[in-house]
């Protein structure tokens, strides 16, 4: 769930046109807490919260409720681009920030405009029917077995350990990145399960759903990325972290500014439309935020979403990368909570976030 660190020898980040940020109105709506049908104290409340020590090492906070931006707020602190420390950065609405495995759930929405475009194999499609350069792989009945569906949900029931710190290069993710052939070493990992019966967390899996994006879509990632969903949105500046071959890190490379990741919880929450314009198939995004396998920390799993249960009684849709990076979707209340933070490879980070929603946020939000 907390997504990856860096990997050794990345090249220069894919970059999107930089300038300044427009003002938060003309990117959002903006509401007071009240017109929002928040307490009145809301912005107290929550300014109280992040000054208080345990919260140290976040960097932002947005709450949008009803498609307004009602709360935004930006700290000061240490940070790391894919791993290169950064220190005492003063963060602002500019700011372009990793957002690491949120990236996958990013990967989620491009593989369903890509479906509905019938350019990738749908979720009972055989895997490596779509890989012929693997032929020998395909030989084994029980590999190829391994559909779309079961990377998509991480169920893939093959050998894969991202429990390893990321520093450690037999992470399997860092492992993948240092292979000379990263597709095969995905898909060539010895089984330990049956496709479909156990989930585990599995950055391979995102970068096999990307590969088959690009392969059917003019072989650039980001390109495709930046035409049929970023633009749309009005996401004018990004970063993608690539590998030497320039190839976007799939499972956790793209960086972007809070607001932006704002765009892709309300998205979501939208069930894919933005400005009256059907971005991402509505049917993909009830697909993609269905229960498909149990998964960990006490969430079940999509495609390449999180799916919780809080404390509160309220089902969440997350995106959540390492360091404390998150895309909160309620949508029994109408809401999107992003967070960035600096705290990598500390798991306690998640729950002081899901502690901030469920003790601040959601008890000043009355009803939608």
């Amino acid at each position: 769930m907390t997504g990856t660190a860096a990997a050794a020898g990345t090249a220069e980040p894919l970059r999107f046109p930089p300038g300044p940020p427009p003002a938060a109105a003309e990117e959002w709506s903006t509401a007071s807490p009240e017109e929002a049908g928040f307490a009145s104290d809301f912005d107290a409340r929550l300014d109280a919260a992040l000054d208080d020590e345990v919260l140290d090492g976040l960097h932002a906070v947005l709450v949008v409720r009803g498609g307004r931006l009602v709360y935004e707020r930006y700290l000061t602190g240490d940070d790391e681009i894919w791993g290169r420390r950064k220190q005492g950065v003063a963060f602002g609405p500019d700011s372009l920030h990793d957002v690491r495995s949120n990236t996958k759930s990013v990967v989620s929405l491009l593989y369903g405009i890509a479906l509905g475009d019938d350019t990738v194999p749908p979720p009972e499609a055989p895997v490596l029917d779509h890989f012929p350069e693997y032929a020998d792989l395909a030989q084994d009945p029980a590999r190829r077995a391994i559909t779309m569906q079961h990377v998509l949900s991480m169920t893939m029931g093959t050998e894969w350990d991202e429990d390893i710190p990321y520093s450690d290069p037999a992470n399997s993710e860092i492992a993948m990145n240092r292979a000379s052939d990263s597709l095969r070493f995905v898909l060539d990992r010895p089984l330990q399960a049956q496709p479909g019966e156990a989930w585990t967390y599995n950055g391979g899996a995102t970068a096999i759903a990307a590969a088959l994006i690009a392969r059917r879509n003019g072989g650039d990632l980001a390109a495709f990325a930046r035409e049929r969903l970023f633009e749309p949105l009005g996401i004018e500046r990004i970063e993608w972290i690539t590998d030497y071959y320039g190839v976007p890190y799939a499972a956790s490379g793209l960086r972007l500014r809070p607001r932006d990741s704002a765009k892709i919880g309300q998205l979501v929450l939208q069930k894919g439309v933005w400005e009256g314009q059907q971005v991402v198939p509505a049917d993909w995004i009830e697909a993609s935020t269905s229960v498909h396998t149990p998964g960990g920390y006490g969430c079940d799993y999509g495609y390449f979403w999180w799916l919780c249960q809080l404390g509160t009684g309220h089902r969440m849709i997350e995106a959540s990368g390492n360091g404390g990076q998150e895309v909160l979707i309620l949508p029994e209340l109408d809401l999107v909570m992003v967070v960035n933070a600096g705290r990598y490879n500390d798991p306690d980070v998640f729950e002081r976030i899901y502690t901030l929603l469920e003790e601040v946020v959601i008890p000043a939000a009355g009803r939608p």
